[in-house]
Order: C-alpha cells, then sequence, then structure tokens
C-alpha cells in the first residue's frame, strides 16, 4: 500500500461501510417476516460514494456473518441466517451495492437516483426469490409481505443515500 493511496481509501472505506451496516442492522423494528433495518441505506450509500468498489464492503459483510461473526440483524450470524427467509436479502446486498455504484459512475443525478432504485429493486427479486424458495409460499403473497410493506421505507432511504452521497461529492 505504500504509496497507494486509491487503494488505502478503499480499504479504509469497506472497513468503514463493513461497521455502519453492521450497526444499521441493530436498528432493527421486529417485522414479520423481514425485520426493517438501516441496512440498506448504509449498502445504497456505500455504492453513493465509493461506485463500483462498494461491491467490496457488501461482499466482505455477507461473508463474515456466513462466518459466523454477529454482524446480520440483531447480532445474529451463520448460513442458517443466509438459508433462511432472509437470506435472500442479505445476498441481494452485493448486486444492489455494484448496481449502486455504478450509476454513481455518471455525473447525472438522474441517473444516480435510478441506480439507487435499481438496486433496491435487486434486494428485492434477491429476497423475495430466496422467500418463495425457502417457504414454499407462492410468488404475489410473497411480494405483499416481502415488498410492499418497505417500499415508502427504501424510497426514503434512496432519497437519504442519495441527499448524502451527493454532499460529499
Amino acid at each position: 500500500m505504500f504509496g497507494n493511496e486509491a487503494r488505502a481509501a478503499i480499504i479504509a472505506r469497506t472497513a468503514a461501510f463493513i461497521g455502519l451496516i453492521t450497526i444499521g442492522g441493530w436498528v432493527s423494528i421486529p417485522f414479520i417476516p423481514i425485520p426493517l433495518t438501516l441496512q440498506t441505506l448504509f449498502i445504497l450509500l456505500a455504492g453513493g460514494l465509493m461506485r463500483r468498489n462498494a461491491i467490496v464492503p457488501a461482499a466482505a459483510y455477507v461473508l463474515l456473518g456466513a462466518m459466523n461473526l454477529p454482524v446480520f440483524h440483531n447480532g445474529t450470524a451463520g448460513i442458517g441466517v443466509l438459508l433462511g427467509p432472509t437470506g435472500g436479502y442479505l445476498i441481494g446486498f452485493v448486486p444492489a451495492a455494484l448496481i449502486a455504484g455504478l450509476g454513481y459512475e455518471s455525473a447525472n443525478r438522474g441517473v444516480q437516483g435510478l441506480g439507487l432504485i435499481a438496486a433496491t429493486v435487486a434486494i428485492y427479486t434477491c429476497g423475495i426469490a430466496w422467500y418463495t424458495f425457502s417457504t414454499g409460499i407462492p410468488l404475489v403473497p410473497a411480494i405483499v409481505v416481502g415488498v410492499l410493506p418497505f417500499i415508502p421505507g427504501d424510497l426514503l432511504k434512496a432519497f437519504v443515500a442519495h441527499g448524502i452521497a451527493g454532499r460529499f461529492r
């Protein structure tokens, strides 16, 4: 790393965002079957600040949780969480971070906002796909339970992430 400031910045931001995503999991409102957390806010913010490199903290976060470190919502951890009904949402953080980051590689604020919305849709898609597979619930009831109640909060999180990322740029 000696002299490579860009790599050092990526490592520092990766550590910071892993910590923020973990803290966001502790800010949790019990909701059936998926808890309402601030993790998605920090995934989207990572995309806004790290661009395509946001995939690094997102993947590291999921890997740390899979390795039994208590980083998932409310301090849960392990493969069992990833194989449970909420595991798809956690796995969806990885493509979502990349999608949000790619959106922020454009200077156009509209494209950046669309990137955040597409990233949120990626989380929903992975989450619902795994939720229906793991529970056997049909697609439409799964969407009613696992997506619709979260749309207003996730739009607010995308708006906040967009505003914060714009301040840092």
